[in-house]
């Protein structure tokens, strides 16, 4: 699944078109690397998120293409 949209459906990120944009400006990285929004997301990658001051770390558990509100937390633990 392409980055953009498994933020957008495990909820880090609220829409695919701002995961895009953080993508885009190189506050999205995979595994210690610069990610663009089409980098294949795998479980066990550790992504990191730059929002403002904060930086938010999280590890992939797994990939799905749709999942309810209550399971989005599932889809990725916290590093």
């Amino acid at each position: 699944m392409r980055l953009d949209k498994y933020l957008k459906v495990s909820r880090l990120i609220k829409r695919r078109t701002v995961a895009n944009e953080a993508c885009d400006a190189g506050k999205v990285t995979v595994n210690d690397k610069p990610a663009r929004a089409s980098y294949d997301v795998k479980p066990g990658d550790i992504i990191a998120i730059t929002l403002g001051a904060r930086t938010l770390k999280v590890r992939v558990t797994e990939v799905k293409e749709t999942v309810r509100k209550e399971e989005a937390a599932s889809l990725y633990e916290a590093v």
